[in-house]
């Protein structure tokens, strides 16, 4: 009986330690190559979201003017701030930059949506940032004007004004 066992384990078919060993850093390498393509996604997640939030701001600035006749003066866009008149709420809450802010080409300091509008109150500058190019937006500091949310660069400073006024990040 003892003969027997012994010519079993003999004969036992397995995989060897090197085999084991090559399939755990195959298996390594694609979980880091999943982390890396995730990280990527949700890059391109956030600079998605960031031209909604610029679009969405526009449109209710848009439906302000066509009540009031001109932008408003100031916007909070640190979060809690609204676009109403005394009437009529056209934005309930401005969106925040989604975090973290300093994505691919957005340097250190943008914080939320910088708002700046002219002496008249008849035109506006949005300030936003996205991290790589989307579509027809250049990576970085952009201005959202009543033109277009593509509708000019930062000035040779990097700033997004209008008649003077610099929409800053806040």
């Amino acid at each position: 009986m003892e003969k027997k066992f012994k010519k079993e384990l003999k004969n036992s078919k397995g995989f060897t330690l090197i085999e084991l060993l090559v399939v755990i850093a195959i298996i390594g390498l694609l979980a880091t190559m999943s982390v890396v393509a995730l990280s990527s996604a949700r890059e391109k997640a956030r600079d998605s979201r960031r031209l909604s939030d610029v679009k969405q701001i526009q449109t209710a600035l848009e439906m302000y003017y066509s009540s009031v006749g001109e932008y408003p003066a100031t916007l909070d866009t640190n979060g809690g701030g609204e676009i109403a008149t005394s009437s009529q709420v056209y934005m309930a809450e401005i969106p925040q930059n989604p975090t973290p802010v300093t994505d691919g080409a957005c340097e250190t300091g943008v914080g939320n949506y910088g708002y700046a509008v002219d002496t008249n109150r008849a035109n506006y500058v949005i300030t936003y940032c996205v991290g790589s190019q989307t579509n027809d937006i250049s990576a970085g500091t952009n201005c959202a004007t009543p033109a277009g949310i593509a509708a000019t660069s930062t000035n040779a400073s990097g700033v997004c004004a209008v008649d003077g006024n610099s929409a800053t990040y806040q």
